[in-house]
């Protein structure tokens, strides 16, 4: 068996192209442009790529972006009265913090400090408890973006089991709540899995979609896949690799060659889930204006 490769670059473009419609009809119907600011704090290295990859997306959709620079040493309060400024900007309907902070921040506070209608990340306790009870809420971008490619690819998570392999705030558990809603792309059996789980291998083997977001590179072999199960990898990991230019590849947490031997259908690392992320951040910028301007 070789498994069906999942291309995440073309459901996003798919999804881009939607959000970029709405944001032509917004603006032409009532006058109104989606604005995103992007808050970037320190100098990592990775983070500035994401943060120019979110605004190189938004200028395809016609969103206004802009990102706001802050020192690595800037204490909480800095951060936090920055925050309240673009709280109050009406020209941004959208606040993305990119994260990791510098560990001398406290991320929580200052997610909390993001006025939850411009929450376009998804990770506002509000946000994250509106999505707990089934109701209407941002979505966080990478679960969002899971669930998508699996609808968008024909594997509807109703019925299914669904195995996670990973518990962090940002996917595993809210993807966990997303799968097993009783709404649309839900209904879903779940299993989340971590590094305390018994039996672990048992487990995985017993997934019709099995998700891999533990940030350990290909910690999922072929021996924890059940043949023909969908397989969706997460993981971003940088690996030594001298013939690169870069000294270095991406791999996900998958191992990729003998898992797709083994799996119906897999995404790849890269071009998998993260070019989803990317589009539902806009999607949720979009839907931000929508609301702000007083639309369903």
């Amino acid at each position: 068996m070789t498994a069906r490769i999942l291309n995440g670059n073309d459901l996003a473009a798919e999804l881009r192209a939607e959000v970029a419609h709405g944001v032509s009809k917004l603006a032409q119907d009532l006058d109104v442009i989606p604005g995103l600011a992007a808050v970037l704090v320190g100098d990592d290295a990775a983070s500035a790529v994401y943060v120019r990859n979110k605004a190189r997306a938004c200028a395809d959709a016609g969103i206004f972006s802009q990102t706001f620079n802050v020192p690595a040493s800037s204490s909480q309060h800095d951060l936090h009265a920055l925050i309240d400024r673009l709280n109050g900007n009406p020209k941004f309907h959208g606040i993305l913090l990119q994260l990791p902070l510098p560990d001398h921040l406290n991320e929580g506070a200052a997610i909390e400090r993001i006025e939850p209608l411009k929450d376009v990340d998804g990770l506002h306790p509000v946000s994250q408890g509106r999505m707990l009870q089934g109701e209407p809420s941002f979505l966080p971008c990478t679960p969002a973006g899971v669930q998508q490619v699996l609808l968008r690819s024909g594997y509807d998570p109703a019925g299914q089991r669904v195995v996670i392999v990973g518990r962090s705030n940002i996917v595993g558990k809210p993807l966990a709540c997303l799968l097993m809603q009783r709404n649309a792309g839900g209904n879903a059996t779940v299993t989340i899995c971590h590094t305390r789980t018994r039996d672990l291998l048992d487990i995985t083997r017993q997934a019709d979609i099995l998700v891999a977001a533990m940030g350990v590179p290909r910690a999922i072999g072929a021996d924890m896949v059940r043949p023909g199960a969908v397989v969706i990898d997460v993981g971003i990991n940088r690996v030594d690799d001298a013939s690169r230019r870069r000294g270095y590849r991406l791999v996900g947490d998958v191992d990729f060659v003998p898992v797709s031997e083994k799996a119906e259908a897999i995404t790849p690392v890269p071009g998998g889930i993260g070019p989803m992320t990317v589009a539902m951040l806009i999607s949720n910028t979009l839907h931000a204006a929508r609301v702000s301007a007083g639309l369903p």
